[in-house]
């Protein structure tokens, strides 16, 4: 273990990806996913996926008001156009073809949240990321997998839809969906979580 929470931590959602980041570290924390739908996406990504990361941890925060919450909430953004999870395997079609040979950016908003402290404190990353030109051949076996639906852009960068991936500017894990670096920084600056 590399880290151990001094205090008791909750993550505010339901993303085994989230999970696997937090639990590779060592950490202890329980999971309490937000049972509210998330709000609509503001046309200003970062603003947009901030709020939606503080509204998943402030929900979990009122039934947990003892406790540290971390929300956090992923979208993916192609000139201006807000991919969130596909809804279908015919959006995810077609969000696999916009991304195809371009390079989009993947913003991730980390919320940490104490209510009975009156403290919430919030960041938002962006990595940059380049696909290769993909064929509608291997788009269609992809989107088949099942793997493109609980995914924000209709890929998982730390699965099968890697083999798209050109090039990663910035933060891996922020487009896995969880900064660990800024998060761990946050957890550590407040007294959450201390190196063991």
């Amino acid at each position: 273990m590399l880290y151990t929470a001094c205090e008791p931590l909750v993550l505010a959602s339901a993303s085994p990806r989230r999970r696997e980041l937090l639990a590779r570290l060592g950490l202890r924390f329980r999971v309490v996913p937000s049972p509210l739908e998330e709000p609509p996406v503001d046309a200003r990504p970062e603003i947009g996926v901030r709020r939606s990361a503080l509204f998943k941890a402030r929900s979990v925060a009122e039934r947990e008001p003892s406790s540290w919450v971390l929300g956090a909430d992923t979208i993916v953004v192609l000139g201006g156009l807000i991919f969130g999870k596909p809804s279908c395997p015919e959006e995810a079609v077609k969000m696999l073809r916009s991304l195809s040979g371009r390079s989009h950016s993947v913003f991730t908003a980390v919320c940490l949240i104490h209510l009975k402290r009156g403290f919430s404190q919030g960041d938002v990353i962006q990595t940059r990321v380049e696909f290769r030109d993909l064929s509608d051949a291997e788009i269609a076996a992809y989107v088949r997998t099942g793997e493109p639906m609980d995914k924000a852009g209709g890929y998982g960068i730390q699965g099968l839809g890697a083999a798209f991936v050109k090039a990663v500017y910035g933060s891996y894990t922020n487009v896995v969906g969880l900064p660990l670096a800024e998060t761990l920084a946050m957890l550590q600056k407040n007294g959450v979580i201390a190196a063991q």
